[in-house]
């Protein structure tokens, strides 16, 4: 009997850690991560949250951001997708030290990944990033590990380290890809930055994910855990909504050689000790296909006929999402640039998601485009940060390497270049002069007081917003008419309130919509927060000056 007990307590058990329900009210399927077959030709991620919908959202978690369509039950506002806007003086960081030359004479200096955060323990931004190593190693085109740090994100610093005495090389073995990830929530001091770094073994010739841990970004670690082998370009990030870390490795399909495979693992050491590539027709337990190139992909006006793939593929939890980075390839390939000494086009584009695994990409366009003029710092070959974006007042920073045409070698003239984003400002929902609206799906929360990220400065120009209760109804003292209107301004953080109303806790426990109604103007987000201040208790992503330590936006 008692073996039966613990059979079905057992069983159940297991059926609630693989029913897991997130924060805003998603339940992940019983498999999980889920086995999607390789395709056999490009086409879209499935977003299964997006068809099937929770019943209620609860919206405790972050700023609401309307990068989908999760949010949203009706409206007539029109999505736009923003790009990001690149930093008048870059480079911020490229090749003016010796090392930074491989032994055949080509610049790098940048993240190829990486890692760029904000340091609350001595208000410092830090960059870490791959560097030519032909200074101090023979070996032909080896690459290193450097570190910068800012006081302001846009001028950085190469500090003289001890690890190659008079340099900034903090790491020394020949690398690709590498993750450096700031654990906020490790409570091991000399695990609080990890170093998932692709590394070649010459004696294997291949490519292996290699862990390290550090106290302070400088210092590191022997290896605490090592993969099998791994193709390059690949990386790692942490899912805090499932509290889970994330092996993102490139995949070889028949759609594409540049597609991406995914595995999971609460425990780092784990997650690197299970990653190797996966051969094809052979499942694996704990590795999964992710996706390939979709049928939107951007193709290469010159190479029209060159099929796109995904080179790269970052990720980390900023707000209520997860924001994703794809490295997208255009073409060349490899040979075709190295003959006509230009690097190949990769742009970085954006994807959005709400439990980490499935990514919605409402729009194809770049969001951080190559510029295919001479002397450009990003002519080709753009990558993305891990890191990113850092949140510095009402501005997002958010980095990326890219490569010149140089006329030196075809892929090299390697650095890093800064583009900054209105906070939040990924997607806003847009009303033309007519007065448009949007009204939410069924909402739950526990906050006091509601908040809105709007620009509503043009003339003509406003938003308010009614409060309805489950059947659709405006509730009584948070009507349309009740609310005090926002208008002439433009603020990335803005109370909205309604007459004679200090705050919402009469509604709290209650389900209710909320309708916005807005002129002439642009609409971001917005979230209940429990304080005047308006801290959102989102995911703050890299950071930045004045958030609070824990990377949660919290008093």
């Amino acid at each position: 009997m008692k073996k039966q007990l613990l059979t079905i307590a057992i069983c159940a058990f297991t059926f609630v850690a693989n029913a897991q329900t997130l924060e805003n009210g998603i339940t992940l399927p019983m498999e999980w991560p889920p086995r999607y077959a390789d395709p056999t030709a490009p086409k879209e991620m499935p977003v299964p949250y997006l068809k099937q919908k929770p019943k209620v959202l609860p919206i405790n978690r972050g700023r609401q951001l309307f990068v989908d369509s999760f949010l949203i039950s009706n409206t007539n506002l029109t999505s736009v997708y923003h790009k990001a806007n690149y930093y008048d003086l870059n480079p911020v960081l490229k090749v003016d030290r010796k090392w930074e030359l491989t032994p055949e004479g080509y610049e790098y200096a940048a993240p190829f990944s990486d890692g760029i955060w904000y340091d609350d323990k001595d208000g410092k931004f830090k960059m870490w990033y791959l560097a030519g190593a032909g200074y101090v190693d023979t070996l032909k085109h080896s690459l290193y590990t450097c570190y910068a740090e800012s006081l302001d994100g846009k001028t950085w610093t190469k500090p003289a380290l001890d690890i190659v005495p008079g340099t900034n090389v903090v790491d020394t073995m020949n690398r690709d890809a590498s993750t450096v990830w700031l654990d906020r929530n490790e409570k091991d001091p000399s695990k609080r930055w990890k170093f998932f770094n692709v590394e070649y073994k010459p004696d294997y010739i291949q490519w292996q994910y290699v862990l390290k841990y550090s106290a302070d970004g400088i210092h590191w670690s022997k290896p605490v855990a090592q993969s099998g082998a791994v193709s390059d370009r690949c990386t790692a990030f942490y899912n805090p909504f499932t509290n889970k870390w994330v092996m993102s490795m490139r995949h070889h399909c028949n759609v594409s050689w540049r597609s991406r495979a995914y595995l999971e693992h609460a425990d780092p050491e784990e997650a690197v000790s299970l990653a190797h590539r996966l051969r094809e027709g052979v499942p694996d337990k704990h590795i999964v296909f992710w996706f390939t190139p979709d049928d939107k992909e951007k193709r290469h006006e010159r190479y029209p006929d060159v099929d796109p793939g995904i080179y790269n593929f970052d990720a980390i939890a900023y707000e209520s999402i997860m924001l994703g980075f794809y490295s997208q390839w255009q073409g060349p390939e490899n040979h075709i640039a190295r003959g006509l000494m230009i690097p190949k086009r990769n742009e970085i584009m954006l994807g959005y998601s709400r439990d980490g695994f499935h990514f919605a990409r409402p729009s194809h366009s770049p969001f951080m485009p190559v510029n295919e003029t001479d002397g450009a710092w990003n002519y080709g070959n753009m990558q993305s940060v891990n890191g990113v974006p850092l949140i510095v007042g009402d501005s997002l920073y958010i980095y990326s390497s890219g490569r010149s045409k140089n006329g030196v070698w075809w892929d090299a003239g390697v650095s890093t270049g800064l583009a900054t984003l209105r906070r939040d400002g990924f997607v806003s929902m847009r009303a033309g002069n007519k007065e448009g609206f949007l009204t939410t799906e069924k909402l739950s929360f526990d906050g006091k007081y509601f908040f809105v990220n709007a620009d509503v400065k043009a003339r003509g120009a406003q938003l308010k917003v009614e409060l309805l209760d489950e059947a659709g109804n405006p509730i009584p003292g948070f009507t349309k008419r009740d609310c005090v209107v926002m208008r002439g301004a433009d603020k990335t953080k803005q109370q909205i309130t309604w007459k004679g109303k200090q705050d919402l806790t009469e509604l709290v426990g209650r389900t209710i919509r909320a309708k916005f109604y807005l002129t002439r103007g642009d609409l971001y987000a917005f979230w209940i927060s429990p304080w005047t201040s308006g801290e959102s208790r989102g995911f703050t992503a890299g950071g930045g000056p004045g958030l609070n330590a824990s990377g949660i936006d919290i008093k």
